[in-house]
């Protein structure tokens, strides 16, 4: 496996690169986890110079579900 780092998302955690093909253009997210308040971790969505959350950490199930979401939304805006 490859790893290099990409300028476009500046963040020194590992990223994972979650990719979907439809009828639409290819889309994809670029998953990290992120600390928060109180101690706990966060999956988000990294985008250039910040983030957006996802879903705790602890259910990857429930995260992987929210992903699926997004990327369905951004291959189909039309039909949400």
């Amino acid at each position: 496996m490859k790893f290099y780092r990409d300028d476009r998302f500046p963040f020194r955690e590992p990223l994972l690169w979650i990719y979907a093909s439809g009828v639409a253009e290819d889309v994809g997210v670029v998953v990290g986890v992120r600390p928060v308040a109180g101690g706990g971790l966060v999956y988000c969505e990294a985008l250039r110079r910040r983030s957006r959350f996802l879903f705790p950490c602890g259910d990857a199930e429930a995260a992987a579900e929210r992903v699926g979401r997004l990327l369905r939304h951004r291959m189909f805006p039309a039909t949400w």
